[in-house]
């Protein structure tokens, strides 16, 4: 059984047609890339799958159970994370807190258990911090922990990112655009953490990403949409030779 199964997947909004039939696998363990021109439904896909938008039409079964339909924070529960295009930390709230934060699908405790802050209350949030820590530590975050996301630069940003999301324990992480806004030094430095996080974490990572050079490294094969439909899939080899593929990247003259 695939870790999470796509059949079918369309999306409207209004009038336009934002994602055709989109059908896609995804097995334990793989690292797979969903590259795209500009506007080509990608971002559609990855709000789709994490439950920020409800498909028009088709399913999604994600380790072995349909969500269609379900909550972000139901369909996180099950083991799915995601970092964002557009850097979403809680500015206000310390790296620590934005970590520890991640934790809380499995608080352990209810409402007067907060209130009264039992035993109960006590022991969850000891193991809540320690989790946090940890992740901070793998990171190589701990010197930030009392920080302000806003006040970090951007590169260790997407680190804090992407370190709250593994602190949920995921079985896939969607990462959109990972190395947006990224210089060339940050660039190679994902890279490393990517490939870290996926052998470490034993987990599966779906990746948009609009620098070649991170997916042609990384990914083990790449699917290709335009104007929402798949136009190819294969290995980076066999996209980075694809005519349709150039085509639709660079038009029509360079064929």
């Amino acid at each position: 059984m695939p870790l999470l199964e796509i059949s079918g997947l369309t999306q409207r909004f209004g009038g336009l047609q934002a994602l055709t039939d989109f059908s896609f696998r995804l097995e334990e363990h793989e690292l797979v890339g969903l590259i795209g021109p500009n506007g080509a439904g990608k971002t559609t896909v990855f709000n789709i799958v994490s439950g920020f938008y409800r498909p028009t039409a088709g399913r999604i079964v994600f380790g072995g159970r349909p969500v269609n339909g379900l909550k972000p924070h139901r369909i996180t529960a099950l083991g799915l994370a995601r970092t964002f295009q557009n850097i979403r930390l809680w500015n206000d709230l310390t790296v620590l807190d934005n970590i520890r934060l991640a934790r809380y699908a499995w608080l352990g405790y209810g409402f007067w258990s907060a209130v009264l802050r039992t035993k109960r209350y006590r022991r969850a949030e000891k193991g809540i911090e320690a989790k946090a820590r940890e992740v901070l530590e793998m990171m190589k975050l701990t010197d930030c922990a009392g920080e302000l996301p806003r006040n970090l630069p951007y590169g260790l940003q997407r680190r804090v990112e992407l370190a709250r999301a593994l602190a949920g324990q995921p079985r896939l992480l969607l990462l959109d655009e990972p190395a947006a806004g990224l210089n060339s030094a940050d660039v190679e430095d994902l890279i490393r953490h990517i490939r870290w996080i996926y052998d470490e974490f034993k987990l599966s990572i779906w990746m948009i990403e609009h620098q070649m050079k991170v997916v042609m490294t990384l990914c083990q094969r790449l699917t290709v949409i335009d104007f929402g439909c798949v136009i190819a899939s294969g290995t980076p080899e066999e996209i980075r030779n694809d005519p349709g593929v150039i085509k639709a990247y660079l038009g029509d003259e360079t064929l």
